[in-house]
């Protein structure tokens, strides 16, 4: 096999899963539910509030076109290696470039659709009168007005 086309195909998979990563510090997700809160009163739990808003934000990550130019570029490549191995009619590895370069742009653009979402701004008046505000991508229901608790950087429902 061509080491050019495993080197190219290497680069593009970093280059695509530096697409895929979270933001440090909003994971949590499912993975790490809160411990049960206690007791029935309100005034008891200490990470607990009451939503006063949600505003929606844009995802963080790359720009926008990112996937797709990288994707293109990559598809460019591989097409012309496997046309380079399979033709000698300049056409045809053009049209091959071509082609590959569509596929990966629309290859690139669908898996940066998929890892990037919009994310929330909740902030929450606790019990204790402070304000704070979480960044994270899942809602899990919860609305404004809701109560809720706030646990690893997390807003869980009650």
């Amino acid at each position: 096999m061509n080491i050019r086309l495993i080197s190219l195909a290497a680069a593009a998979s970093l280059a695509l899963a530096g697409c895929a990563t979270t933001s440090p510090g909003y994971g949590g997700g499912y993975n790490n539910p809160p411990p049960p809160s206690y007791g029935s009163s309100n005034s008891a739990c200490y990470d607990c509030g009451q939503v006063i808003a949600i505003q929606r934000v844009a995802g963080t990550g790359a720009p926008r076109a990112t996937g797709a130019i990288l994707g293109g570029i990559v598809g460019a490549a591989v097409g012309r290696e496997i046309a380079d191995d399979h033709t000698d009619s300049k056409g045809r590895k053009n049209t091959a470039t071509v082609a590959g370069a569509a596929a990966g742009a629309l290859a690139g653009n669908a898996i940066q659709n998929r890892t990037t979402s919009a994310e929330n701004d909740i902030t929450v008046r606790m019990n204790d009168g402070r304000t704070v505000t979480i960044r994270q991508t899942d809602m899990n229901g919860i609305r404004q007005g809701a109560y809720v608790r706030v646990y690893n950087n997390h807003v869980w429902p009650q």
